[in-house]
């Protein structure tokens, strides 16, 4: 079987596999190494954390140091009234969920995979299943995992949006709070990282480059203003920013493929589920695959419909879920604007549903 995309998905997906016997070779276009130096922040939530525990990479790699616990999310719309927030203690969790650098979880799974013995082949650019090698026909798997949904592959939606992403010191400490605060210039998150918060502040793409350019001084106001002065900013790291849209396939598999992760779904950084539903992505393939008696045949369309029809609720809940996020919260409409202020107060108020949300943000359509 092979695994095309040597990244934390592929990675883990590979590791998973192993770990159930299935022989599985990973090929990657960039330098191994380069992988590693990955800038971004991750945001896993517990459900993450227990796949990543089980797949042995966060206890013995040493991954549980450097994790930043979420015991709080506290959700608000600037210029509303009502806030939600959502606690770990009143789930009987021991965190919502974990921040850490992804170059952190990037390196204990490649070292995961080293220990295993797990053939990994960078430089290898692979553009079709046709160039993919396999034992024999009837045991070939094509598993995409990196990249995202290519333009004619599926549906597109252009939120004319950036990330902006950097790290910032307050002057309180951020007692493991993570905070989704709306504008109407998009969403600002802040993540408690170390004695820091990883901030995501989304804006115009067409002022992007314009704020990543400004100075330290200037940007900490830029931050300041749009975030309110819940919390006082002290000051900030480099910046950097990334183009925001949707992208997802209807179809996740084809003749011997599967397509996992940003190459089946890119979605809005809104509440930090992409990477968790890749996660999920990973947990649920290998168990249909883990299925399959040795006789049977991994690629066979009844094994990769299984898998399909088990991702849908999760994948298109997920995706809508984010993408209403930005409309709802986004929109300067008047009624719209009184009835998410009260939709807050209600989920605040009404510890059931608040719960509901949050199982379904930690473990996706399961729940748990």
């Amino acid at each position: 079987m092979t695994v095309v995309g040597g990244g934390p998905v592929g990675m883990a997906l590979a590791l998973a596999l192993h770990q159930q016997g299935i022989g599985v070779t990973v090929l990657e276009a960039r330098a191994r190494e380069a992988i590693k130096h990955d800038p971004r922040v991750l945001a896993l939530s517990f459900g993450s954390q227990q796949i990543l525990e089980r797949l042995g990479v966060w206890d013995t790699l040493g991954l549980k140091l450097s994790a930043t616990p979420i015991q709080t999310i506290h959700v608000s719309r600037r210029g509303n009234l009502g806030r939600a927030r959502m606690r770990a203690d009143e789930l009987g969790v021991p965190a919502l969920g974990y921040v850490l650098p992804a170059a952190n979880l990037i390196t204990a799974l490649d070292a995961a995979l080293s220990q295993a013995g797990i053939p990994y082949h960078d430089h290898h650019k692979i553009s079709c299943v046709e160039d993919v090698a396999a034992p024999s026909p009837s045991s070939m798997l094509t598993v995409w995992a990196e990249g995202s949904v290519s333009d004619g592959a599926g549906q597109f939606r252009d939120y004319h949006q950036a990330a902006i992403l950097c790290t910032a010191t307050t002057k309180a400490a951020h007692d493991n709070v993570a905070w989704e605060r709306f504008t109407a210039d998009g969403p600002v998150a802040l993540l408690p990282l170390g004695n820091d918060y990883a901030v995501v502040l989304t804006c115009a793409a067409a002022e992007a480059a314009s704020i990543v350019a400004q100075g330290d001084a200037a940007f900490t106001n830029l931050l300041q203003t749009r975030f309110g002065q819940r919390h006082q900013f002290v000051s900030v790291g480099p910046r950097a920013s990334y183009p925001l849209s949707l992208r997802w396939r209807e179809e996740v598999i084809a003749e011997r493929q599967v397509w996992l992760g940003n190459a089946a779904q890119t979605l809005h950084p809104v509440a930090g589920q992409g990477f968790n539903l890749a996660l999920r992505d990973v947990r649920e393939l290998t168990w249909h695959l883990s299925a399959v008696s040795a006789a049977q045949d991994f690629g066979a369309q009844i094994v990769l419909r299984a898998y399909a029809k088990s991702r849908s609720l999760d994948r298109r809940s997920v995706i809508g879920f984010t993408n209403s996020l930005i409309d709802v919260f986004g929109s300067e409409i008047a009624p719209l604007a009184h009835a998410r202020g009260a939709g807050l107060v209600v989920l605040d108020l009404l510890p059931p549903l608040r719960n509901f949300l949050a199982r379904r943000m930690m473990f996706g359509s399961r729940g748990g």
